[in-house]
């Protein structure tokens, strides 16, 4: 499974470009569809000059953000826009293992409330 960063192709201008970076998920892809999808990327993280190991670069373009969306593809593979470097800033240190944890305990969080309803 591959996660990839991802953007609707309303959003890529005519030069294969991302339009507005802030409006990029991360998706996993499957059989040229969006299998599953995260909410918005963080701009603290993906958009950040001061923090980059995982910056967006490219981005697979989708049809739209929807389950089940075909992304483009064309003879070389997957077709991706680029995230111009200027649309990119300086919004400091990012603690990615705080970040990491939190996502855990949020996840752990929701999985527990989950088991919970389902009880009911």
């Amino acid at each position: 499974m591959l996660v990839r960063h991802c953007v609707e192709e309303s959003n890529v201008d005519e030069h294969l470009v991302v339009t507005d970076p802030t409006k990029v998920r991360h998706v996993v892809i499957l059989a040229g569809r969006i299998e599953s999808m995260s909410g918005l990327t963080d701009p603290a993280s993906h958009l950040n000059l001061d923090y980059p190991d995982h910056k967006i670069t490219t981005c697979v373009i989708a049809e739209k953000f929807e389950i089940n969306a075909k992304v483009k593809i064309d003879d070389q593979g997957l077709v991706v826009a680029r995230v111009d470097r200027s649309t990119l800033g300086h919004y400091g240190h990012v603690d990615y293992t705080q970040r990491l944890f939190d996502m855990i305990e949020a996840v752990k969080k929701s999985h527990k409330s989950r088991k919970t309803r389902e009880k009911e």
